[in-house]
């Protein structure tokens, strides 16, 4: 069954001077949703250029701006169709694994599965495979790992999360990758526009698993049902889809990433 939303994200910045930025806040037109319609507005006028990655149809933003404010808006209408749960989905081999997506089972920056192999197998590694031990992955973090604003910064690392027991959604993500992936799951951060009970001023991350030959989403923190999620993007970690990166000196004043369901 499909759903519909509307996305209007805005973005505030105080630059100290010349500055240029590239941002992803299109909404992903492909997967299990689709785009019917869209703006980009910024103040001051400037010239601004889009590009899409052939490789994974993310959409990115790029432009200068010159000192002082600088705004954007995004909005858009989306229409998600998620593909129906089936808690009976397998791991897969590592013989049958599609080309693409071996290299979500490697090591990545955040994502230290070599350093974490031990913990995931003693912890997960008894269980029955498949979907119920993804879903036993989210489980124990959620359990384990306090949500804490402030907790973590830009550099945190699973290894740290697991340490500390302590983040944010990303934090949550990145750690149930990582068992993932020790655990020889292909597994992959998502970041998008998610509706909450208590909305945090912030885009939101949760991780799909490779399980039954395809991309199965779920979420550690509980925070927003992910049949509700509108993806802007899919990748190894935090690096891979930022919403937006910064060569100059440019403070960010405001951001606004909001979402709604669209009344039927």
């Amino acid at each position: 069954m499909s759903k519909r939303f509307d996305v209007d994200c805005e973005l505030a910045y105080e630059l100290a001077g010349p500055a240029d930025f590239l941002f992803q806040l299109h909404a992903l037109d492909g997967t299990d949703q689709r785009v019917l319609s869209e703006s980009l507005e910024v103040e001051p006028a400037i010239r601004v250029h889009t590009y899409e990655d052939p490789a994974v149809g993310h959409r990115f933003t790029r432009l200068s701006a010159r000192e002082g404010p600088l705004r954007l808006r995004y909005r858009a209408r989306v229409e998600r169709r998620p593909v129906p749960r089936d808690p009976a989905a397998a791991e897969m081999a590592i013989t049958e694994l599609p080309d693409e997506v071996m290299h979500n089972l490697m090591p990545t920056r955040y994502c230290e599965s070599d350093l974490l192999s031990h913990a995931s197998i003693k912890l997960f590694g008894e269980l029955p495979r498949g979907h119920a031990r993804v879903q036993a992955i989210c489980d124990w973090i959620h359990d384990n790992v306090d949500y804490q604003i402030g907790s973590s910064i830009a550099t945190t690392t699973a290894c740290d999360v697991f340490r500390n027991r302590a983040g944010v959604c990303r934090d949550y993500a990145h750690l149930a990758v990582t068992f993932c992936r020790a655990l020889n799951i292909p597994a992959r951060l998502v970041v998008g526009y998610a509706l909450f009970e208590e909305p945090p001023p912030d885009f939101h991350a949760v991780f799909e698993a490779y399980l039954g030959g395809r991309w199965v989403m779920f979420d550690a923190t509980r925070l927003s049902p992910v049949d509700d999620l509108v993806r802007i993007a899919m990748g190894r970690d935090a690096k891979d889809v930022a919403f937006a990166t910064i060569f100059g000196p440019a403070t960010m004043t405001s951001m606004r990433p909001d979402v709604a369901p669209v009344a039927s």
